[in-house]
């Protein structure tokens, strides 16, 4: 199994999410390859450029396929300072929402081999590559952490959307109430669980 990583959000905009996503590499490939050949998406899949309708159909294919996937959430209003007394940054609390996220998941593989693919597109990759060494020592042997082009691939994509879905509803978004419905039952089945970041390790 594999565990792909996206985030959504920021300080800025309120409320960051992290979801950390377990497929196979060929579930998710044939998962993103149903949700195009019915919509038709064109480009990148993005929880921020599709309809609510679409969402649900991504969503109940990855239910479908046995998708499941741990999310760290947090808001801004609720997040605690520091011991400084400053407020932690964007950086400070991607890394600190990944790390929850995959931590999440390490008790649950039974030792199993887990590789984790994070998204290389927010930060610097001199930066991105500190946070996936600190991934990495959490695994140690238990798996590989890896960055990648979320254009390239389909397990990112597919977290894309799952992040940007809690987002709405951490961030209550005007779609928040109808994203809520949608994810209702996954959240029930435990297929997606939510895990909110409060204060930083």
């Amino acid at each position: 199994m594999t565990i792909y990583c996206d985030e959504s959000g920021g300080l800025s905009a309120g409320a960051m999410t992290f979801s950390a996503v377990m497929l196979t590499p060929e579930a998710a490939a044939s998962i993103h390859a149903r949700f195009r050949a019915v919509t038709g998406l064109r480009g990148e899949l993005k929880g921020s450029r599709i309809s609510l309708t679409e969402r649900a159909y991504l969503l109940e294919l990855f239910d479908r396929a046995g998708g499941r996937a741990w999310v760290a959430v947090a808001q801004s209003a609720k997040l605690a300072p520091k011991p400084n007394g400053q407020a932690p940054t964007d950086l400070e609390l991607y890394a600190a929402l990944l790390d929850t996220a995959v931590a999440r998941w390490l008790p649950e593989t039974g030792g199993v081999c887990s590789d984790v693919v994070i998204d290389d597109g927010r930060y610097d990759p001199a930066i991105l590559a500190r946070v996936r060494d600190t991934i990495q020592a959490g695994l140690s042997g238990w798996g590989r952490a890896s960055l990648a082009d979320s254009r390239r691939s389909d397990g990112i994509q597919i977290a894309d959307v799952i992040a940007n879905s809690l987002y709405n509803i951490t961030a209550h978004s005007a779609r928040a109430r109808r994203i809520g419905i949608i994810l209702e039952p996954m959240l029930a089945s435990k297929a997606i669980r939510v895990a909110e970041l409060t204060a930083l390790p």
